[in-house]
Formats: structure tokens, C-alpha cells, sequence
């Protein structure tokens, strides 16, 4: 299994590569989101949660994805994880279970902070794009998705989205295999990629 992530900034197009690299794949491609993997605060009230820092490194639970990801690269299944952002509570699916495919693609904001995932990852990808046009990709997305008033969504650009890309997000271009500018429906970057996984699951 070839495993491929795709980071960059929040807004940036992430989950529209994913899934036109996914389509232009084929079956034998599977996406996990790395947000289904926020730690859980089950012993705090729902203010409590909102009040997380849902964008810096340590919200996620690394080790259960790293663990997850290598038991898809051994062959073997696991369950489904997903995380309700209306409650801020993780919703895993104990009874929904994940095969190990051809290739699987990962992507979040933080896929590449563990040094230990980007060891597994056949090919790395980050999305460049200005910052404005992630904003209003989010707040588009926020509003209509997640059930968000535009004053939460400021508030929580101004204290954690961009402060966290600044600290971190930005800066793991450095790790990145290949830049993929103007967002994730860019069809000729997809086109290349796609050739070029394809030639790695059937060399000549």
C-alpha cells in the first residue's frame, strides 16, 4: 500500500485533492481524515471543549493514528474513527471497519508533524494558497458543515487558525515532495500525480 499525505493550511483544498486524486485513482484508493483523530475531553462540560485549541499539534492523537496507519500498511483492517464537530466529541464507528487498499490517502492540517508518519509516506504533498482565500474557504465551510456563527468562526482565526499556522502549519513546506499551488482542483497537478502512483503500483 502506498501511502500519500496532503497538508497546508486550513481552507487550503486538502480534502478537494484528496478526492480528485481518489477519483482519478480509482477503487483502489481510500481517504482518512486526520481531524477524526482530536483527542476526546469527555469530562469537560461542551464550553470547555469549544474552548480547545483544536489547531495546534497536540489536539491530535498521533500515536492511534501512526498505529492505525501502520496496521493498514501490514495488511490488516481497522475501525473507523470520525469526530462530531457540533459537540466537539469524537463519534468512532466500532462497527465500520477500513481495508488496506492500493493506496490510502491522509490529510490535515498536522499530517506531517510526526516524523514517525512522514518516514511511512510514499509521497508528500502540500497546498499552497494565500491565506485570504483559506479564510473564506472556511468560513464557508464552517457556516454551512459545522453549524458556525461568523463571530465563533472569527474568534477562533484570530486566536488559534492563524496563530497555528504561523507557529507550525507554514513551515512544513519544508517536508513537502511536491507544492501543489492554486488549491485542490487543480486537474493537470491530479493528472501528473495519478500517473506518477500508478507507474509506482506497476513498474515496467
Amino acid at each position: 500500500m502506498l501511502l500519500i499525505g496532503v497538508c497546508g493550511a486550513s481552507g487550503s483544498g486538502k480534502s478537494t485533492l484528496s478526492e480528485e486524486l481518489k477519483t482519478s485513482i480509482g477503487s483502489g484508493c481510500i481517504i482518512i481524515n486526520h481531524d477524526s483523530y482530536y483527542r476526546d475531553f469527555p469530562d469537560l462540560s461542551f464550553a470547555e471543549r469549544a474552548r480547545q485549541n483544536y489547531d495546534e499539534p497536540g489536539i491530535f492523537d498521533h500515536d492511534l493514528f501512526l498505529s492505525d496507519i501502520t496496521t493498514l500498511l501490514s495488511g490488516k483492517p481497522i475501525t473507523r474513527k470520525d469526530y462530531d464537530y457540533t459537540v466537539h466529541r469524537r463519534a468512532d464507528h466500532d462497527d465500520e471497519w477500513i481495508n488496506p487498499t492500493d493506496v490510502c490517502i491522509i490529510e490535515g492540517i498536522h499530517v506531517f508533524h510526526d516524523p514517525r508518519l512522514c518516514e511511512l509516506m510514499f509521497l508528500k504533498l502540500y497546498i499552497s494558497v494565500e491565506a485570504d482565500i483559506c479564510l473564506l474557504r472556511r468560513i464557508e465551510r464552517d457556516i454551512k458543515e459545522r453549524n458556525r456563527s461568523i463571530d465563533s468562526i472569527a474568534a477562533q482565526y484570530l486566536t488559534t487558525v492563524k496563530p497555528m499556522y504561523i507557529k507550525y502549519v507554514r513551515n512544513y513546506i519544508e517536508l513537502a515532495d511536491v507544492i501543489v499551488a492554486r488549491g485542490g482542483r487543480n486537474a493537470r497537478i491530479v493528472d501528473i500525480l495519478t500517473g506518477y502512483v500508478r507507474d509506482a503500483l506497476n513498474p515496467s
